[in-house]
């Protein structure tokens, strides 16, 4: 099968992850990264929203941590829903990761067990 959808980025972690255990035994952690531009002009990063589930969520909840350089795999979605407020339909772009890497200097390596991580279950 030919997968199309898929997102490869390299950032910093901008925030502590953000773990939800499920009744079901599910994990999911949301994070947040910074990923540079290849332009002189901005200074900026971009923002994306990450979404991890089962093992690799209870990986990045472990280890990962705010300003961790990281590599990740995924797919793109689009999360929908209507504001409370306003009744206005919403988006939200959001990187569901398959697997990701622990990237950076071989101290930065050393404080954690793990250098890389794939999860091919789907769900």
């Amino acid at each position: 099968m030919i997968r199309l959808n898929v997102v490869n980025l390299v950032g910093r972690v901008g925030m502590e992850p953000d773990v939800r255990y499920f009744e079901s035994g599910t994990v999911k952690c949301r994070l947040t990264l910074a990923v540079n531009r290849f332009s002189r002009n901005s200074d900026q990063p971009d923002w994306f929203n990450l979404e991890l589930w089962g093992k690799n969520a209870e990986t990045a909840a472990n280890y990962v941590r705010k300003g961790k350089l990281i590599g990740v795999q995924g797919s793109l979605k689009i999360d929908r829903w209507s504001d409370r407020a306003t009744g206005v339909e919403r988006t939200s772009p959001i990187v569901r990761v398959d697997r990701f890497e622990f990237l950076g200097s071989k101290r930065d390596e050393e404080s954690g067990s793990f250098n890389s991580y794939n999860n091919d279950t789907e769900f």
